[in-house]
């Protein structure tokens, strides 16, 4: 399906912002359309003020040498980035919102759009305008994404937290400050749940586009194939826009109620809210009652209790990641303190809440 062209254009200001120039036909190559194509936007980009133009290059309005010199951190400035359309994040906004204002602290929000590589230009705005510290909650659709950030964020002058983000294990953000939930103990109460009411197949449909995804996916993998009460486990996209890591298998890729009939499975659990509640909506059109012909397990419970049937849902503490990343970063700010606190990667774990959608055969 052809890309938006307000979408295409999101992407070209992305890419120019975060390298302060670009040669129009390497974005032609990375975005995968012509050069006349590029030039069309750049053109339209540039009347709106957003860009620059020369000869086959483009420069972004936010250059070094057009900015006046970053101005000092004042110390009373929390810059926070968090992505669009997303709130599973924004609960935990709320909860950095409540610590930080207390404290005194003035929060400058960014909004991060849809498109990779968008957090850097938002970062290196806050900074010129004053920002003391960060927290952070970069979308990463996919593994190249996040490791296109890494360095950048590695090289940070500013006191930072990565929120619902976990640094990988000798990965260049090694050594910075994260708060995230337990996803693997998330899992792992969804999993026990459908077991303890006797249900031995189970399916999982979850997303495959963020970080909290590939973890969950990951996780019910491993735990189902090590209990020894699973006879049978499958998984498959929980929407066909919830994929970015690709390319698929069939079966993996197939409705629901497909995969619970190849499998025989009488258990689900499917990830996130929304995904969740439209696939139960799919299953009644396809006779398959919840949760008397398979039982759900809903992973975010931002809305899952909302459905007609209300959803079984694990529960990541939301708000507890964003007080509990906003406290670290008040305490790297805290001069005195800065020096002797050591780097911390804080797990808090989920919780359960059961409601009407699952049942013991």
């Amino acid at each position: 399906m052809r890309e938006p062209v307000e979408v295409r254009r999101q992407r070209i200001l992305a890419a120019v912002e975060s390298r302060g120039s670009a040669r129009v036909s390497d974005l032609a190559a990375e975005l995968e359309v012509s050069v006349v194509t590029v030039r069309r936007d750049v053109e339209e980009l540039a009347q709106e003020g957003r860009l620059r133009r020369g000869h086959g290059v483009v420069r972004s309005t936010l250059a070094a040498r057009d900015i006046p010199a970053p101005r000092p951190p004042d110390g009373d400035t929390v810059a926070v980035v968090v992505p669009e359309r997303h709130h599973y994040l924004y609960e935990s906004l709320h909860g950095a919102r409540s610590v930080l204002e207390a404290s005194g602290k003035r929060i400058a929000l960014h909004i991060a759009p849809q498109v990779a590589g968008a957090e850097r230009p938002l970062v290196e705005r806050a900074l010129e305008d004053g920002a003391a510290g960060l927290l952070l909650a970069p979308r990463w659709r996919t593994l190249a994404d996040e490791e296109a950030d890494h360095f950048w964020l590695a090289a940070l002058e500013v006191p930072a937290v990565l929120m619902e983000r976990r640094p990988g294990a000798g990965t260049a953000l090694h050594a910075m400050d994260s708060v995230c939930s337990d996803h693997v103990h998330g899992a792992h109460l969804a999993v026990e749940h459908l077991v303890g009411l006797g249900h031995r197949r189970v399916v999982f449909a979850t997303r495959d586009d963020s970080p909290t995804a590939r973890t969950l996916r990951s996780a019910c993998a491993r735990i189902a194939e090590a209990h020894p009460l699973v006879e049978a486990w499958a998984w498959t996209l929980s929407a066909p826009e919830a994929g970015q890591e690709g390319p698929y298998a069939p079966e993996e890729t197939a409705e629901l109620h497909e995969v619970l009939r190849r499998t025989g499975a009488t258990a689900a659990v499917l990830h996130g809210d929304v995904d969740a509640l439209m696939l139960v909506q799919r299953l009644a059109d396809h006779g398959v009652r919840v949760p008397e012909d398979c039982s759900v397990v809903a992973y975010d419970d931002v809305v899952a209790g909302l459905g007609t049937t209300p959803l079984t849902a694990v529960a990541p503490p939301k708000a507890d990641v964003g007080r509990a990343a906003a406290e670290l970063l008040l305490e790297r700010l805290d001069s005195e303190a800065a020096g002797r606190t050591p780097v911390r990667r804080v797990e808090l774990l989920p919780s359960l809440s059961v409601r009407g959608s699952t049942r013991a055969l």
